[in-house]
C-alpha cells in the first residue's frame, strides 16, 4: 500500500476550514469511497503527492493540460506575463491575440467575449439567448452538466416532457421551471418538445459530445437534428465545448462534425491550466451584449493577462507540434491497449473513445445516455480505481468522468498504463 500519511494530515486539516475539505466535489473521492491525495507537484504525464507517490496522470487537471504539465513554452509565457502584471482592468494586447485565435480556430465564431472559468461562459451565453430572443425557456439535456449555474443545476422530472425539478439545494423551483431537461440521444422526445414548446424556447444547449457521464457519442443524425429543430424554431443552439473545444480538433465537436451553432462556450485548453473561459458566436446575437447592447455582463479579472498568455502559448505550441492529429495517434495506441486488454480477460465492457479522450464503463452494451451509464457496476469501478493508483496510474475518481490523455504520455507510458489497467481489472472483476 501506498504511503499516503501526509495527504491524510492534510485532508484533515482541510475539512476544518473548506466544507468538505476540497474546492470542488468531485475531489473529495467520494465515488470511490475514499479520502482524496494532495497533490505536490506535476510535470509531463506525471504528477507527485505530497508524500513523494508518483502516477502517471490521465485526469490533466481536467482536460486543460493538453500538452502535459508545466510545458516550458507555457511556463515561459507566463514568466514573461507575469514581468508586465499580474492584472490590470484595462483591455490588453492579449485579449485581442486570444480572441483572433478562436476566431480563427473554431467555425462558428465571429466574435468572442473572455470570461474567468467554463460556468460563467454557459450562464452568460444563456442570458445572452434569452436577451436575444426576448424567450424565457431552455431545453438541456440529461447527462450533460454546463456549470454550476442555477437554472442549468436541473434534473429531469417524474416524465421525460416535464419541466426540471431544482438538482440542487439553493436553486428555487420556479426557475427550474424555465429548464425543460431531455434524455440525450433521444430524436423522438426532442422533435416533440419543440413540436408543442419550440415557440417558448429561447435557447438549447448541449455538450455535443457528452463528457460528465463519462463520455457520450452522439447518434448519427442527432446533431444535425438539433441544428435543424433551433433553425426552424428561432432558438439559439449553444455547444458547450467547455471540454471538448480546441481538445477533440483544433476548432473542437463542431470543426469535426461540420455543424455549427449559434454560441459555443469555452474554456479549459485556451487557459493552459489558468482559469479562463469565453463564449462566442455570430456577430449580430454577441453585438447584444453590453456596452454595445442591452444583456449586461461583465468580470473585473476577465482577459487576464497571465490565463491568456498561457492559451496561447498553449495553442501555437499546439499548431508547431501537430498536436491534433499525433493526440489521435496516442489515443488510438492507448485504446488498442484497452480493448486487446478486454478481449484477454473476456469481458466486453464498453469503451469509449474520441481523439485523446476516453472512458471505461463497467457495463456491456452501448451507451446512449446517463440511462445507460447507470447500469454500471460502480463497486467494480471503485475497485479498479484504487488497484490502479496503487500501482501508479490516476484515472479519473467517479465512473461519472472522463478521462484524458497530453501529448506528454509517450508509447512507454501507455504500455505500462495498459499492464497496470490489466492487473487492476482483474483485481476488479475477479
Amino acid at each position: 500500500m501506498a504511503d499516503r500519511t501526509l495527504s491524510s494530515k492534510l485532508f484533515a486539516a482541510a475539512k476544518e476550514v473548506i466544507p468538505g475539505g476540497v474546492n470542488s466535489p468531485v475531489r473529495a473521492f467520494r465515488n470511490v469511497k475514499g479520502d482524496p491525495f494532495f497533490v505536490q507537484r506535476a510535470r509531463g504525464c506525471r504528477i507527485w503527492d505530497v508524500d513523494g507517490n508518483e502516477m502517471i496522470d490521465y485526469v490533466g487537471t481536467w482536460g486543460p493540460a493538453i500538452l502535459g504539465h508545466a510545458p516550458s513554452a507555457v511556463i515561459d509565457a507566463v514568466h514573461q506575463a507575469s514581468k508586465e502584471g499580474l492584472s490590470f482592468g484595462i483591455p490588453n494586447r492579449h485579449e485581442v491575440e486570444m480572441a483572433r485565435m478562436i476566431r480563427d480556430y473554431v467555425p462558428s465564431v465571429e466574435k468572442v467575449r473572455m470570461v474567468n472559468s467554463g460556468t460563467e461562459a454557459t450562464m452568460s451565453a444563456i442570458r445572452l439567448a434569452r436577451g436575444y430572443t426576448g424567450r424565457d425557456k431552455i431545453v438541456k439535456f440529461d447527462g450533460c452538466y454546463h456549470g454550476h449555474v442555477d437554472s442549468l443545476l436541473v434534473a429531469a422530472g417524474s416524465g421525460a416532457l416535464t419541466f426540471g425539478q431544482p438538482d440542487s439545494a439553493g436553486v428555487p423551483a420556479d426557475l427550474a421551471k424555465l429548464t425543460i431537461t431531455v434524455p440525450f440521444n433521444r430524436p423522438d422526445l426532442i422533435e416533440e418538445v419543440f413540436a408543442t414548446q419550440g415557440h417558448e424556447i429561447a435557447a438549447l444547449i448541449l455538450e455535443p459530445v457528452p463528457a460528465n457521464a463519462g463520455l457520450i457519442f452522439p447518434g448519427e443524425g442527432f446533431l444535425q437534428l438539433l441544428r435543424d429543430l433551433t433553425s426552424q424554431h428561432g432558438t439559439v443552439l449553444i455547444f458547450d465545448e467547455v471540454m471538448t473545444g480546441f481538445r477533440l480538433a483544433r476548432g473542437g465537436v463542431q470543426e469535426r462534425v461540420g455543424i455549427t451553432p449559434d454560441l459555443t462556450a469555452m474554456g479549459k485548453v485556451i487557459g493552459g491550466g489558468l482559469p479562463v473561459g469565453a463564449f462566442g458566436g455570430k456577430a449580430e446575437i454577441m453585438d447584444m451584449l453590453a456596452p454595445d447592447g442591452p444583456v449586461y455582463q461583465a468580470g473585473t479579472l476577465s482577459g487576464n493577462p497571465l490565463a491568456l498568455a498561457a492559451g496561447i502559448a498553449q495553442l501555437k505550441e499546439m499548431e508547431r507540434l501537430d498536436g491534433w492529429r499525433r493526440l489521435e495517434e496516442i489515443g488510438q495506441l492507448f485504446e488498442d491497449g484497452v480493448r486487446e486488454t478486454l478481449r484477454e480477460l473476456g469481458r466486453d465492457l464498453a469503451f469509449n473513445r474520441i481523439g485523446s479522450m476516453f472512458c471505461l464503463y463497467f457495463t456491456e452494451g452501448a451507451i446512449n445516455n446517463v440511462d445507460d451509464v447507470k447500469k454500471s457496476d460502480f463497486e467494480a469501478f471503485r475497485k479498479f480505481f484504487w488497484a490502479a493508483l496503487e500501482r501508479g496510474v490516476y484515472f479519473a475518481p467517479s465512473q461519472y468522468e472522463a478521462g484524458f490523455i497530453s501529448l506528454a504520455h509517450g508509447p512507454g507510458d501507455i504500455e505500462k498504463t495498459t499492464d497496470i489497467t490489466r492487473e487492476a481489472l482483474k483485481i476488479a472483476l475477479a
